[in-house]
């Protein structure tokens, strides 16, 4: 392990973040706002600290993938850590747990908050929480692998280590082309629903701020009330078109811009996954409708924007679901649990593992009947490995055992058992609101301390799907 390497990449990510500490700080010189100073000095830290590994240790090639899996994990840490300088200095409700959750909040793109009053910020401070969802969205590393120059083997090396194998499944693509696509969809979707925003009645600084955090899946919002706030059905329209666009494959979203034959409407797994959205959509409005929580059209309208915030990971709310009915709530915990689709900017279980676990069971149960039989599983047209195929079962059982777990801290903490579940399941999924204490309109400020840092964990360990940290470890045990 050469540490040298390790110092130098974690050097480009502080100078990456600099460069959005230093925006912001500029909008609230302009704004003579009291967090100009805060995130200023933050840019410096970050600059200084930066600048030192960036001329003093020369470049080197061929990362090892031991390496890349401590540059990434690193680089998420680090700036992580970084981001919640800004909270600290400024004050109001950022003690240190609050910053640092909001902080990992903010670039795991769970969007989870410690704030009881989002609109007491500065707008610095708001563009700076913003763009931690946006940094996070594709990972800092992506961006720094975009910018600088490297060796193809360390572009390969790293990206391995930032993406699971399934979801470089449908980028056929080399590292450096793959980098490419991840940055011209991410721009292109932000450009284009800042400009759909603006149009529709949002400001330009709140249009810019949402979509940062919808095309990341984060769902920070600029308003207390979150989309509620706005009260617009036209912006309402246009962010559950982008939630879905950010939930799907990166790769397939660039291959339908660019008129190839394999595109999103040609994808069986996109197909089923926008059928179970459209399903639960179904659901939940009749529900609503049945009981009469609300008129036959904004039933549709609510279940609508709620089951597809949750179901691509955002988090949005246009209305407070905490007091549906049980079952409305059944539903979207599902969806927060199974997520978008692998590839894009979501996080949680991914639609594509719960697919391809029905599709082993119903191998297993063909098995059971022809024990002779050669039975493939198939995504997209595509064989799927054995190896593959276990590791993802392997996934899911780790990812509820984690969940189960975290339920199970926060109730030694009191916590009551909906808040606790709730809160593990949104924080793992890296979605944001839960139910109970923190739901849809709700937040983070009533969960004790060490509970907040145990969610933030668990957001760190959701973000980077759970099997990087557990490799992280098995590389220090095996230096022992």
């Amino acid at each position: 392990m050469r540490p040298e390497i390790i110092i130098k990449f974690n050097g480009y990510v502080l100078l990456f973040n600099a460069v959005f500490l230093l925006l912001a700080a500029s909008i609230s010189f302009f704004n003579t706002e009291t967090s100009a100073l805060p995130l200023l000095f933050s840019g410096l830290i970050c600059i200084i600290f930066g600048l030192f590994p960036f001329i003093f240790v020369e470049d080197q090639d061929d990362i090892t993938f031991q390496e890349g899996l401590v540059i990434v994990a690193s680089s998420w840490l680090i700036t992580c850590l970084i981001g919640m300088l800004p909270y600290v200095m400024w004050g109001g409700e950022f003690s240190l747990i609050n910053a640092w959750f909001e902080s990992v909040s903010g670039f795991t793109t769970t969007g989870s908050s410690i704030l009881n009053d989002i609109e007491r910020l500065p707008g610095g401070l708001l563009f700076w929480r913003s763009s931690t969802h946006w940094i996070g969205g594709v990972g800092v590393i992506m961006f720094v692998l975009l910018i600088l120059p490297h060796a193809a083997s360390s572009r390969l090396t790293l990206l391995n280590a930032e993406m699971s194998e399934l979801s470089k499944y449908n980028f056929r693509y080399k590292a450096r082309k793959i980098i490419r696509i991840l940055a011209i969809v991410y721009v292109g979707l932000t450009l284009a629903e800042t400009l759909a925003l603006f149009a529709s009645g949002m400001t330009l600084f709140d249009a810019i701020n949402h979509s940062f955090a919808t095309i990341a899946t984060g769902g920070f919002s600029t308003k207390n009330l979150s989309i509620a706030h706005f009260d617009n059905l036209g912006i309402e329209y246009i962010l559950i078109f982008f939630m879905v666009l950010s939930g799907l494959h990166f790769g397939l979203l660039y291959r339908t811009f660019t008129f190839q034959k394999e595109n999103i409407f040609t994808s069986a797994t996109v197909r089923n996954f926008v059928f179970i959205l459209f399903l639960g959509v179904i659901l939940v409005s009749a529900k609503l409708y049945i009981t009469g929580v609300y008129d036959f059209w904004n039933s549709i309208r609510y279940g609508a924007f709620q089951v597809v915030s949750l179901g691509t990971t955002t988090g949005f709310a246009n209305a407070d679901s905490a007091h549906w009915p049980a079952f409305t709530h059944i539903i979207l915990i599902y969806f927060t649990i199974q997520c978008a689709m692998v590839g894009s900017t979501s996080g949680g279980l991914k639609f594509d593992r719960v697919l391809l676990f029905f599709k082993s069971l119903k191998k297993q149960l063909i098995l059971l009947q022809h024990p002779k039989a050669v039975v493939v599983v198939k995504l997209n047209s595509r064989n799927i490995s054995d190896n593959l195929e276990a590791l993802t079962l392997v996934f899911i059982i780790l990812y509820l055992f984690t969940l189960f777990m975290t339920t199970l801290v926060l109730t030694f903490f009191d916590v009551d058992l909906y808040t606790a579940f709730t809160a593990s399941v949104a924080t793992i999924g890296n979605v944001g609101p839960g139910f109970g204490e923190v739901s849809s309109l709700a937040n983070y400020s009533t969960i004790p301390g060490i509970g907040k840092f145990m969610l933030s964990i668990n957001m760190i360990l959701g973000r980077l799907e759970i099997f990087n940290i557990i490799a992280l470890l098995m590389i220090r045990k095996s230096s022992v």
